[in-house]
């Protein structure tokens, strides 16, 4: 009579199924939204990232008269050195002198007139749906679309 009361207070197959049926469509709506959460924070953190290389830009310039012509310059010396030169000025975080950083592809040019930093979406509708462009100008400029923003791209406001 034991077992009979047991096996009676359990769930039947059909009723485990509908949980689990249920459980799947909130995650099924839950999954875009969240994707959109994380693509939205790596872009913020390219724009926030971008402000960086122009600060590191504004002192590199006051330390050595001219501006970086590339990341590894503003990076940290090689091998862990402390001692800090013009060809690693130890501005930025080595992950970044390499070139990526939070889902976004970092790339700087340098001219005698300044310089001009773009953040590409490592991999589009996924890390992101804009990219970023500043240069000497401390503006930065975003593109929608998967081609790199340039001078010609709106600011963000």
């Amino acid at each position: 009579m034991s077992r009979r009361r047991f096996l009676a207070r359990g769930f039947s197959l059909i009723e485990l199924l509908i949980v689990i049926a249920i459980i799947l469509i909130i995650a099924a709506i839950a999954m875009p939204k969240l994707t959109k959460a994380r693509m939205f924070a790596y872009e913020m953190a390219a724009v926030r990232t971008l402000g960086t290389i122009n600060t590191a830009q504004a002192q590199y310039f006051s330390t050595y008269g001219r501006y970086a012509t590339t990341l590894i310059e503003l990076g940290p010396p090689p091998g862990g050195g402390t001692a800090s030169t013009a060809a690693a000025a130890d501005l930025i975080s080595g992950d970044l002198s390499l070139g990526t950083k939070s889902g976004y592809l970092f790339t700087m040019v340098g001219n005698p007139q300044g310089y001009a930093a773009n953040a590409n979406p490592q991999v589009y509708n996924t890390t992101g749906t804009r990219s970023f462009f500043t240069d000497q100008s401390t503006v930065i400029r975003e593109h929608l679309g998967n081609e790199p923003a340039s001078v010609n791209d709106p600011e963000i406001k």
